[in-house]
């Protein structure tokens, strides 16, 4: 499973929407599920949310501002 974003433009501003969707490979073709729709996010939510699905989980360090 993964986390999906979806990005519309409305208006001149990007809007961005979640889904966790999991791969099946039916009949040999390879067909995409939606098992959750998370809704709205913004943009600096979408890295942490594909770090909580992902099967090695990265370090997200940022550096502090002073």
């Amino acid at each position: 499973m993964f986390i999906k974003i979806l990005t519309k433009q409305y208006g001149g501003t990007k809007h961005y929407y979640a889904s966790l969707v999991e791969n099946k490979r039916v009949n040999g073709k390879v067909i995409q599920t939606v098992k959750a729709y998370l809704g709205p996010v913004t943009e600096e939510q979408i890295p942490y949310l594909k770090a909580a699905y992902a099967k090695k989980k990265p370090k997200l360090v940022y550096a502090e501002e002073v």
